[in-house]
């Protein structure tokens, strides 16, 4: 038992955090001995969603040869759900540390003390780039181009609601994606690694799938559409068609990893290359996971429990890791691999595998990894858990948590509740729940704001398109009463052209758009009608949950003049002339500054 594991915990990281402090505010003298790195990240695959870990009844050939040939963690922890996950992949510190306490609205955002991996790579003279979901805020100073990413395409949000050539941005410009998103993205990321091939490059791939809605093209789809699922524990509760369709895609991804190694091997950076492969939390529904118990949302072993793979050709040997890490770990592993220094100077959570993936003398003592959502906490070590209930359990004899110890020892027991309230005790209080959240507008050196629907606040008969803010728009717009605003802090004052993203009727016609910022307004007319179909809804595989995606047209408004401060900016109607006004997706502000 690690019987001086916290003392011993914060400490000994904050000496590795020390010793790594430096941040450069400019670039090093380029090395280009330095490892590439690619880390990518799927969203809602299971630990069961693999071949390699047992399930027959999906083909994932590319993923499980990395697995073969590299070292394979068989118990990797992340957090219940995504945006946690992401935030501890990027700073190495548990997530209620850098102010996540929800996935939507701003509770998503990444405290800005924060230091990130993109930026500890970037002033070690690396090339960043991010591709896929970002999920840790979507204004700067929160968006991916601050947070250390010199590229970014995807989107910012917790998920997309179309999958077939969706609107996306780029370095913060909405532009439209080309064809499924999946192989969207990994195109991006090949063309990136291939301009950026002569110097070192951070390329961080963040898949939205197989997060639903259940999009799957006609060609995985047809494969997996009357598979029988393997059988599980919970199969009473099991969803057939959404496991089908969740197959479909982990197969679509494994594709796609695989035509990214076929890449870095022809342009001859496979040996000089670490590739990780993980997911953000457990499966999104209830399929075979190998008798793990929960799913998504979940602190028991189902919900946290990921694939991890790690692929360095010729410098890592095929190994299986039985060692507990977990998503706190990533940062200080690979700037330990790539032996660069850690830039900020707070104490990490998390430890540096290095040793276990070079199998270097060393002695690996017990650890605690903790697991937060919701108020529930979790906890273990190498063969205890203490779920969110305190009930205790053996994950040597019983690694689904089928039943508890009856009888642990008061001295166990006592010990792992009180390593759980000093955890709790300690880190819970750093996170703000209670915070209001403002949206910024206009930092410096960033020209595009982006204001969604996912962060407004309807007014009168206005609702949103789906109860999930994100990926939703705005509907029922049916008098001039009614308004959309935004709370936000101007942090530059002066003029900003103002561009909406929506689709109306005929009835709107005529009517008029304004934008306000107290006294300040600008007004443009509705002068034609756009009422596209819904996309993509012909390869949803399973009713979906949330919003569905329309082809949002854009309307420049004209250039609106903001006073630095907190402000409510809103948008408003008047000269309705029929039943129904716009649905309204996003609101874009372009610093003309």
């Amino acid at each position: 038992m690690p019987k001086k594991q916290l003392k011993l915990f914060y400490p000994a990281i904050f000496i590795v955090g020390i010793i790594g402090f430096g941040f450069q505010s400019c670039k090093t003298k380029p090395n280009t001995n330095k490892p590439n790195i690619v880390l990518i990240v799927t969203d809602d695959q299971g630990w069961g969603d693999l071949g390699v870990n047992g399930n027959s009844k999906i083909e994932t050939p590319n993923l499980d040869k990395l697995a073969n040939e590299g070292a394979q963690f068989n118990r990797f922890y992340v957090s219940p759900v995504c945006s946690p996950t992401r935030a501890e992949m990027l700073t190495g510190r548990y997530h209620p540390r850098g102010g996540i306490y929800a996935t939507s609205q701003g509770g998503e955002r990444l405290d800005l003390d924060e230091r990130t991996i993109a930026e500890t790579f970037k002033s070690a003279n690396y090339n960043t780039a991010a591709f896929g979901k970002w999920h840790n805020g979507s204004q700067p100073p929160y968006h991916p181009n601050n947070r250390g990413f010199e590229e970014f395409y995807g989107f910012c949000s917790g998920h997309w609601g179309n999958y077939f050539s969706p609107m996306l941005e780029r370095n913060g410009e909405v532009v439209k994606g080309n064809g499924f998103i999946i192989d969207d993205l990994t195109k991006n990321a090949m063309e990136y690694i291939e301009d950026k091939s002569d110097d070192p490059f951070f390329v961080y791939l963040a898949y939205n799938t197989p997060h639903s809605p259940m999009q799957v093209p006609d060609k995985w789809w047809d494969k997996y559409k009357d598979v029988s699922p393997k059988p599980h524990r919970y199969d009473s509760k099991e969803k057939t068609d959404k496991t089908r369709a969740a197959l479909a895609l982990c197969e679509n991804i494994d594709w796609n990893v695989g035509r990214l190694v076929d890449k870095l091997d022809s342009l001859k950076l496979l040996e000089n290359t670490i590739i990780i492969y993980m997911s953000d939390n457990g499966p999104n529904g209830w399929r075979w996971n190998n008798g793990l118990k929960g799913i998504k949302g979940h602190t028991d072993e189902g919900g946290v429990r990921s694939p991890f793979i790690m692929y360095w050709k010729d410098k890592l040997k095929p190994k299986k890791i039985d060692k507990i890490a977990g998503a706190i770990d990533i940062l200080p592993t690979l700037t330990d691999l790539a032996e660069i220094s850690i830039s900020g100077d707070k104490p990490l959570d998390g430890l540096s595998l290095k040793p276990l993936l070079l199998d270097q003398e060393f002695l690996w003592e017990d650890r605690y990894i903790f697991s937060h959502w919701n108020g529930n906490v979790s906890l273990r070590n190498q063969q205890y858990m203490l779920d969110k209930d305190n009930q205790l359990y053996d994950l040597i004899k019983d690694p689904g948590q089928h039943t508890p110890i009856e009888k642990p020892s008061d001295s166990l027991l006592s010990e792992l509740i009180n390593t759980k309230s000093e955890w709790t005790n300690s880190v819970l209080p750093e996170l703000n729940r209670n915070r209001k959240e403002v949206f910024p507008v206009g930092f410096g050196g960033s020209n595009i704001t982006q204001l969604p629907a996912r962060d407004g606040i309807p007014h009168g008969t206005i609702k949103r398109s789906n109860r999930w803010p994100n990926s939703s728009y705005f509907t029922n717009w049916t008098s001039e009463s009614d308004s959309i605003s935004w709370n936000c802090n101007i942090l530059t004052r002066g003029k900003y052209k103002a561009t909406i993203y929506y689709t109306c009727t005929e009835s709107a016609v005529g009517a008029v758009l304004s934008l306000h910022q107290g006294k300040n307004k600008v007004l443009t007319t509705i002068s034609e009608p756009h009422d596209p179909p819904f996309e993509g809804v012909e390869f949803d595989r399973f009713p979906r949950e949330e919003s569905f995606e329309k082809n949002f047209k854009a309307l420049e408004m004209g250039v609106l003049n903001l006073d630095e401060g907190h402000h409510s900016l809103s948008l408003k109607s008047s000269g309705l002339n029929g039943p129904q006004f716009i649905d309204f997706r996003l609101l874009v502000l372009e610093s003309m500054n």
